[in-house]
């Protein structure tokens, strides 16, 4: 069974990327974090069926996009846009209510974690964890 997670909205004031230009974005907390997906890529993944970046959303008198945290894309059956972060897992929410929230009819659409089998728990690295490689 799937659990609530967190929430993506439309951001009202975009945030600044790494050259320093304005990016209107949609804002998304997960367990806690502050993430951000650009609204012009997801448009285009909604439509197109492509990856886009989930990056981190910091806060320094105003909203900067930093690394690249997971990257989101629309599932195999078109009716969700499913979110694959790096260290967190995996987690979904409906394609016709994010529709909605882009096109400013709802505020706020739920993220629903996705339950991980168990060989993916045991394969997921810590967060700081080293991976070590063998030479051949």
């Amino acid at each position: 069974m799937m659990e609530k997670a967190g929430y993506l909205q439309q951001m009202r004031s975009g945030a600044f990327d790494s050259e320093g230009r304005l990016q209107d974005i949609v804002e998304v907390h997960i367990l806690g974090g502050r993430y951000a997906i650009r609204r012009s890529e997801l448009v285009n993944a909604v439509s197109g069926r492509q990856y886009v970046q989930v990056e981190e959303l910091t806060r320094n008198w105003k909203d900067f996009l930093g690394l690249t945290r997971g990257l989101a894309h629309v599932s195999a059956s078109g009716k969700a846009l499913n979110i694959d972060l790096f260290e967190a897992g995996s987690f979904t929410l409906s394609l016709s209510t994010l529709r909605a929230v882009i096109y400013g009819k709802e505020r706020s659409v739920v993220i629903a974690r996705i339950p991980e089998s168990p060989a993916v728990k045991i394969r997921r690295a810590a967060l700081g964890q080293q991976k070590i490689s063998a030479a051949v």
